[in-house]
């Protein structure tokens, strides 16, 4: 059954020593994802699932590492009381086995990538057979809002991101899970927003949990629509 999830971006640039000089701009945002990592932790989950989007879909049970070296850090990162190194994790999963290390995370912990472009009823699904894994299961959901919020954007500036956004984060706050399973994948693919299908995995595995909201964080540095909430 879920009991929490953490809901965070994972720009590369959240790793300070990634960001090098620019590594202020995004303190705010670091904090805020550390307070929701940390409430998690605190959840009484007995196992963390990370879930967030790569180029296949695959499951990490036993064991998962990544590193930053493709941005040009020596740094690496394993998912917590594994034992093991295991495989390579998806860029998104090493941001989020980065998080749970800088918060201490000892409980174990499994991770799931998914194809950005799968559908809404499939991630349904394997949001319900992720919350079944144990008795007190806890997400740590990584993505973001739409990279199309400025004309400096990754994506331009595309005057339907900001009420995306909007929408997204009105849902993050409030843990509906109807709103968040109904966001559009072709408008979020348009709009660049790598979150909608860890956030549709979330609704799936939240359905019935009776879980209450909080969002933390909602803004757009360099154009690009970065929400952090916490469920309970």
């Amino acid at each position: 059954m879920l009991v929490a999830a953490a809901v965070c971006p994972c720009p590369p640039l959240i790793v300070p020593e990634v960001a090098a000089g620019a590594a202020a701009e995004l303190d705010a945002l670091r904090a805020a994802c550390g307070e929701a990592v940390g409430e998690l932790l605190g959840s009484g989950a007995e196992l963390i699932v990370v879930v967030g989007t790569g180029p296949k879909a695959e499951v990490w049970t036993e064991g998962g590492a990544g590193s930053f070296r493709r941005y040009g850090v020596d740094l690496a990162v394993r998912l917590p009381a594994a034992g093991v190194n295991g495989p390579e994790l998806a860029p998104s999963l090493t941001v989020g086995a980065w998080l749970l290390a800088e918060a201490g995370a000892t409980v174990p912990a499994h991770a799931c990538a998914v194809r950005a472009d799968t559908a809404p009823q499939r991630l349904h699904g394997l949001g319900r057979g992720l919350a079944e894994l144990a008795d007190r299961v806890g997400l740590l959901v990584l993505g973001g809002g739409s990279a199309c919020r400025s004309v400096k954007a990754p994506g331009y500036w595309d005057e339907r991101s900001e009420a995306y956004d909007a929408a997204a984060a009105a849902a993050l706050g409030a843990a509906d899970t109807a709103a968040l399973a109904a966001l559009d994948p072709q408008l979020s693919a348009e709009l660049q927003a790598d979150g909608r299908a860890p956030w549709q995995v979330l609704a799936g595995a939240a359905e019935g949990a009776g879980l209450t909201g909080r969002l933390r964080y909602d803004d757009a540095p360099y154009g690009v629509g970065y929400l952090v909430a916490s469920w309970r």
